[in-house]
């Protein structure tokens, strides 16, 4: 099977791999985003988790090839394993699921063992069809982080991966960036006691080339994550589908019910619920009405208190709840419509890619070299990219910034122009 891909170009399908890209678990990522509510700020960014995990595939195959071609022997049995688990690894994805998982952790995370437990079931067409071939064991072992070597679970989830590097291009892509790297990064992948490892080392000599594509690629992620990932307007309708979510969840939205729905069909869902708030948050995400950012605040105006916000703040956390409806009240607005964002702190895990030198193998941000001070300068600032944002609707955001003024007592480092 041949599939034409405008980022990866051609990508050619084995009759097994074939067969599990056509379980209906896997055709469902059709309508699932790769990345969210990022469509409503760039509207390129219309591409899914089916599109990506083709890709990841992909990636995945370029880089056996090239550990293949620098003397690494890895049975074709071995490689389809790999292969397979690249184009299903993002099966557990639910709709908006990064919007409510990670920050406000309304259920575990996309990746948590339940879920994979039930989507490799043999009550689903995947878990049938991966058993029928022969691989369902392995693949899940790879899956879950405990593939039969471990670098066939390092190649698609580790720092520097076949996720990555697929992401990092698609993502630019439909965005409209002109961002991308250099395809000689493939050639620094090697073997290193059957872990994965970039190789910055050739004949007992560092390779700057291999030094500079690393932090070139880990530049272009950060770039992705102060432009796009985290941009305001992609932040507040995720703010907003999320708290949403929070209500429904109270009563009779289980996440169950996310696991055989597409992003339109689940926003339908919730603009349906009886809940007036939660049908209202998302008419107004569909429709583009976003709430606006009232009050922000960065590490820079919070300083040692920031870890102190987080702890209350974030996740599941009944002192956000309880703020947010404090300053609904003191702005004369209704509960739901003043939202918190408060995410746990930002790092930056690429930098801690394992690479080869002539002292061996360590973490590039452990790395004593010129490059050093560039790797700790990137994870530094990706670190300060983290916000306290408090949105509300756009009507109202000057008497929510006064309450939450009042609140925190400092200044938010936002102020919305006249106008």
């Amino acid at each position: 099977m041949l599939v034409r891909d405008p980022v990866q170009g051609d990508i050619y399908l084995t009759e097994n791999e074939r067969a599990v890209l056509e379980c209906k678990e896997i055709q469902r990522l059709r309508g699932i985003k790769q990345l969210g509510t990022a469509y409503l700020v760039y509207p390129g960014c219309v591409h899914t988790r089916f599109d990506h995990s083709l890709g990841v595939l992909a990636t995945a195959r370029r880089i056996l090839r090239h550990l293949e071609w620098a003397g690494w022997s890895i049975p074709p049995e071995e490689q389809e394993l790999v292969t397979i688990a690249a184009l299903i690894h993002d099966v557990t994805h639910v709709p908006f699921g990064h919007t409510f998982e990670d920050e406000r952790q309304i259920w575990p995370r996309h990746d948590s063992g339940h879920r994979l437990q039930y989507f490799l079931s043999p009550e689903t067409e995947l878990g049938q069809t991966l058993r029928r071939l022969g691989v369902l064991e392995p693949v899940r072992a790879i899956l879950q982080g405990r593939g039969p070597r471990p670098w066939m679970s390092e190649l698609i989830a580790s720092t520097v991966d076949a996720d990555l590097l697929d992401y990092l291009r698609r993502d630019s892509y439909f965005a409209g960036l002109r961002h991308d790297y250099d395809d000689r990064i493939f050639t620094y992948f090697i073997l290193v006691d059957d872990h994965l490892v970039m190789n910055m080392s050739r004949h007992q000599q560092e390779r700057p080339d291999a030094r500079s594509e690393i932090l070139h690629l880990l530049r272009i992620r950060y770039y992705l994550t102060e432009r796009v990932y985290l941009h305001h307007a992609k932040v507040a309708s995720g703010a907003m589908i999320a708290k949403a979510v929070e209500i429904a969840s109270r009563t009779w939205l289980r996440e169950e019910q996310l696991y055989t729905l597409s992003d339109e069909l689940f926003l339908d869902l919730l603009t349906r619920f009886p809940d007036a708030t939660v049908a209202e948050l998302a008419e107004r995400v569909r429709l583009r009405r976003l709430y606006k950012r009232a009050y922000v605040l960065s590490g820079a105006s919070l300083g040692g208190q920031t870890a102190q916000i987080i702890q209350r703040f974030s996740g599941q956390s009944r002192d956000r709840e309880h703020l947010e409806e404090t300053l609904a009240r003191r702005a004369g607005l209704r509960p739901g419509q003043v939202i918190v964002y408060c995410p746990k702190a930002t790092f930056f895990k690429e930098v801690a890619v394992p690479v080869r030198t002539t002292r061996g193998v360590m973490p590039l941000s452990s790395l004593d070299s010129p490059l050093s001070g560039d790797v700790a300068a990137l994870a530094r600032e990706y670190g300060e990219l983290w916000r306290l944002m408090v949105f509300a609707p756009a009507e109202h955001r000057e008497a929510v910034r006064r309450a939450c003024e009042e609140e925190f007592g400092l200044p938010s480092e936002y102020r919305a122009e006249a106008g």
